[in-house]
């Protein structure tokens, strides 16, 4: 028996994994964040700003205090390979919502293989989430968009056994 699935337009795919730093300020911080990233991805990050002020935290609208980027495709299952090693593959199943998004934390950017102490950059803890697709997701991204219906929708179990057959992870 192969690996396919009977009907073709049933097949799960990662559609994007989006990696997310927040520092919460302005300045130096937030350009080693923005050079942790890059150092981890390849990519060029696109600096956040504030949704809104919080004057406690003397944060102010649209204020840059955060980073992130996002990958799709051969760049983005690559990167998750290295965080389920960081994660010594191992989920939690409360990680995946009911429509088969995944998000996790990374305490420490160095816990991911491949990656080496800088002095200059510092540690930072990370946010990723990933993103499944199947096809004929694109008719709601259309400029007259159409609904999915609730049988093609990916459920919380068909993402766990997505990420249990692609990326080996145990859910716990």
């Amino acid at each position: 028996m192969s690996n396919k699935v009977e009907n073709p337009m049933k097949e799960i795919s990662l559609f994007k994994v989006v990696i997310n730093i927040g520092v919460g300020k302005a300045g130096e911080p937030l350009e080693r964040a923005k050079n942790a990233l890059t150092e981890l991805t390849g990519h060029t990050p696109s600096v956040r700003g504030a949704k809104k002020s919080v004057r406690d935290f003397n944060i102010h609208k649209g204020e840059p205090i955060g980073t992130m980027v996002t990958l799709r495709q051969d760049d983005a299952i690559n990167f998750l390979r290295r965080i389920m090693e960081a994660k010594k593959n191992v989920i939690k199943s409360t990680s995946f919502d009911n429509n088969g998004n995944l998000s996790l934390g990374i305490h420490d950017h160095i816990d991911i293989p491949g990656t080496k102490y800088n002095p200059d950059i510092g540690i930072f803890g990370m946010d990723v989430c990933s993103s499944l697709t199947r096809p004929g997701y694109r008719v709601s991204k259309k400029r007259n968009p159409s609904k999915i219906g609730k049988n093609h929708k990916i459920t919380k179990d068909e993402a766990i056994d997505f990420f249990k057959n692609k990326f080996g992870v145990d859910i716990v």
